[in-house]
């Protein structure tokens, strides 16, 4: 059974750091993109960061120079660096590997 469980999340200050990883078991994902969504309250989930397995990543323009995805194949595991943090960051993040997404973790980040 494929599963992708996320962790970090929380409740930080504005400007405040947090580090996401989603551990992957089941199945390796060394030769598959992975990627972290969110959602926010009463809006649509969306892609926020792609971590290529050739080794490029992709970013949402809003967190471009604040967030910092990461991988460790060895591991299985996906991480997710976000600095500077604001408000509108707030929304529940997912990951995402193929066809399989994990069940969230909550970010809040508060004024």
């Amino acid at each position: 059974q494929v599963q992708l469980v996320e962790s970090g999340g929380g409740l930080v200050q504005a400007g405040g750091s947090l580090r996401l990883s989603c551990a992957a078991s089941g199945r390796t994902f060394s030769s598959a993109n992975m990627g972290w969504y969110r959602q926010a309250p009463g809006k649509e989930r969306g892609f926020v960061a792609i971590s290529g397995y050739l080794g490029s990543t992709y970013y949402l323009e809003s967190v471009k120079g604040r967030f910092t995805i990461s991988r460790d194949n060895a591991k299985n595991t996906l991480y997710l660096q976000m600095n500077s943090l604001k408000p509108e960051d707030t929304a529940i993040y997912y990951c995402n590997a193929l066809e399989y997404w994990g069940q969230g973790t909550l970010v809040t980040v508060s004024s």
